[in-house]
């Protein structure tokens, strides 16, 4: 039984899907204003393992992630680079493809935007405001909080205690401070669409109420989302849609924790950022994807080069076992064990740690000449799921290094033959010898296999 930690609920409940055997599953993706950040990164792997985690266990996943195409911060920013919004909206967008890729983070399958769906936007619009919930005032329309008994169930928060710290601001029109914007009159210079209230652009809620329902039907079984979108964003989901329809909008609300800068929540609000596209181009996709899944997808995370590389340590402790074992058949008491583990809202970091306890058997029955190809099986298994597939070649894939090894007189193979090259170059600089030391390290990048020393030792990546 496969349980998830409901926001809506603020508990623990049992998985039970709307239609048997599938999943329609939401993901808030981004605002499409400038370069994707860390914390993006971690949002997009959080319901990427939970989507591939369904899978393996047997669903037919549908999983929706929108783009945010039209907001005032993308026209802000295009007004800063001198670009239309559109073109803006459209490099970023590429460029948050780009760096999803580049985290092993599998395509949506739905993408919808929103300046694709404003007839939808202007249809829901009306809708409301003929139930009584929205009303229009000079070319802006708003969603009527106090016309919604439940407004506040997913946040907890309270209408009459927000109000205190709320004002409208100049150029508004709404009638209560807590009221928001489902579609907002355009100023000059602005791009717009024609509209019953004249020419304008929806407002951000309201295009997720749309395309969820669109694409996946009401009462549809994830949303998913940043802490940081709970409120406003999806209680204002939640109003707009079931205000309109009476029925539920979704069934379960999981929301990832933020990522964290020396101890400061990471956002292009403040400034505190770490790009993320820098750090893939730098590092690669799979160690920090790594470090994401060390914490629990709803817990908080602290992101820092020291904890990147500590994730690196640990993928090339994975790494060399695969490459050392062979997978065979996996293990099922193993494959049972990760089941349980991630049966119990998606565990992650119990997952991991389940992966290095195999790695350490197998390499215990490898080194006294067991069979450990199911062991190995297993964590090939659980690695898949989790998305870490891609940083581990076959060990045909790996470059070859035989010829090095002949020259440097070296009889092992593959990793073997790395791991041993690395301590004769040791062993050389040790006594000085500083021409062979500088030898084998030239001998191995020209194979493909970069050293870098530091001060705990020497680490090879490929390149």
């Amino acid at each position: 039984m496969i349980r998830v930690y409901n926001t809506l609920t603020r508990q623990l409940e049992e998985f039970v899907t709307r239609d048997p055997g599938k999943v329609g599953m939401y993901v808030c993706g981004p605002t499409v204003q400038s370069e994707p950040h860390v914390g993006h990164g971690r949002a997009a792997v959080a319901f990427d393992v939970i989507r591939r985690y369904l899978t393996w266990r047997g669903y037919e996943v549908t999983c929706v992630r929108n783009v945010t195409d039209v907001e005032d911060k993308i026209i802000a920013a295009a007004n800063e680079t001198g670009e239309s919004m559109e073109a803006l909206a459209a490099r970023m967008g590429a460029r948050f493809a780009e760096a999803y890729r580049g985290l092993g983070v599998l395509d949506p399958d739905i993408e919808p935007k929103a300046s694709e769906h404003i007839p939808e936007i202007i249809d829901l619009t009306q809708r409301l405001i003929d139930r009584g919930l929205a009303y229009a005032a000079d070319g802006d329309v708003y969603f009527r909080v106090s016309a919604l008994e439940s407004y506040g169930k997913l946040s907890g928060v309270r209408p009459e205690e927000l109000r205190a710290g709320y004002r409208i601001e100049v150029g508004e029109h709404k009638l209560d401070p807590l009221d928001f914007a489902l579609w907002k009159g355009a100023k000059p210079g602005e791009p717009h669409w024609d509209s019953p209230w004249g020419a304008g652009r929806p407002g951000w809620h309201i295009e997720c109420s749309v395309m969820a329902e669109k694409y996946l039907g009401m009462g549809f079984d994830i949303h998913g989302g940043g802490t940081d979108l709970i409120f406003p964003h999806h209680e204002n989901e939640i109003a707009q849609s079931e205000g309109v329809s009476g029925a539920t909008f979704a069934r379960y609300w999981l929301h990832n924790g933020m990522v964290n800068l020396a101890g400061e929540k990471m956002s292009k609000s403040t400034g505190r950022v770490v790009d993320l596209l820098i750090i893939l181009g730098g590092r690669g996709g799979q160690a920090l994807r790594l470090l994401y899944l060390r914490a629990h997808y709803r817990s908080p995370i602290d992101y820092s080069e020291e904890l990147l590389d500590e994730a690196e340590e640990a993928l090339t402790r994975l790494h060399r076992f695969l490459e050392r074992v062979t997978p065979g058949e996996p293990d099922a008491a193993a494959l049972e064990r990760f089941r349980e583990v991630m049966d119990e809202d998606f565990a992650t970091p119990e997952a991991l740690s389940l992966a290095f306890d195999l790695v350490r058997d197998g390499n215990r029955l490898a080194d006294a000449g067991e069979d450990a190809s199911g062991i190995a099986g297993a964590v090939r298994v659980i690695l898949d799921v989790l998305g870490l597939d891609d940083a581990w070649p076959a060990p045909d894939e790996l470059p070859d290094v035989a010829p090095v090894a002949e020259r440097f007189g070296v009889t092992s193979a593959g990793v073997a033959a790395i791991e041993e090259l690395i301590e004769k170059r040791r062993v050389a600089r040790a006594e000085r010898r500083f021409d062979e030391a500088d030898a084998i390290r030239s001998a191995l990048a020209e194979a493909g296999i970069q050293l870098e020393d530091r001060p705990d030792g020497t680490r090879w990546v490929r390149g």
